[in-house]
């Protein structure tokens, strides 16, 4: 796990900041069609974000397709799974303008919450580019701001991730070092949407089925 420290020298460098989509989907049960697609909660849209608190001239684009697949995803102790359980992609790039180089990396979507406008996701990562080949096997959290266009040409939509400055523990010697992500666990969405948007369909968390 890459200490503060080294993720403050990967962000002064823009070494880092793309998170892939993976290509895990969930597999169709007898409810699936259009019908059931269009009543299942999900966040789907691609966009361009600008950081707020470090302009730049890097291109950082978020891309999901996240579907609600209640109880299908067993822990030990739940054999049913949760009420969250999600699936299907999340595809990051960053174009590293210093380097004139983009990164990429995917992850698969395993936990959404909606709430009207908002989405909280997290997706662990699956592939990776050389550069950020260390990042497979992490869980990152997610969060999307569906807030349309107060103006024409002018985006309200937000999106938020757990890495770069949030998400912070201390170890045995008190240094400050990256916590683990747990399901669902994402920021409030803190990123400018440039260009592109997002979609979030809400719907309650269900009860488990009778078994």
């Amino acid at each position: 796990m890459p200490s503060i420290r080294t993720k403050s020298v990967l962000v002064a460098s823009a070494a880092i900041v793309a998170v892939g989509g993976a290509t895990t989907a969930y597999a169709a049960d007898p409810g699936d069609g259009p019908a059931a697609e269009s009543a299942r909660p999900g966040v789907r849209g691609a966009a361009d974000f600008r950081m707020p608190f470090t302009p730049d001239k890097d291109v950082r684009h978020f891309e999901f397709d996240a579907r609600a697949a209640p109880y299908t995803r067993p822990f030990p102790g739940m054999p049913h799974g949760l009420p969250s359980d999600a699936a299907g992609t999340v595809k990051v790039s960053h174009y590293l303008a210093q380097r004139n180089t983009t990164v990429h990396f995917e992850a698969a979507v395993d936990c959404m919450i909606t709430s009207p406008g908002y989405a909280a996701l997290t997706a662990k990562v699956v592939r990776a580019d050389d550069l950020v080949q260390d990042w497979v096997g992490r869980r990152l959290g997610f969060s999307v701001q569906d807030a349309g266009r107060d103006t024409p040409g002018h985006i309200r939509d937000r999106v938020g991730f757990s890495w770069l400055f949030g998400n912070v523990e201390e170890d045995q010697d008190g240094n400050a070092v990256e916590g683990k992500v747990g399901t669902c666990q994402a920021p409030a969405p803190f990123a400018l949407v440039t260009k592109g948007g997002y979609t979030v369909e809400h719907a309650d968390l269900t009860p488990a089925p009778q078994r």
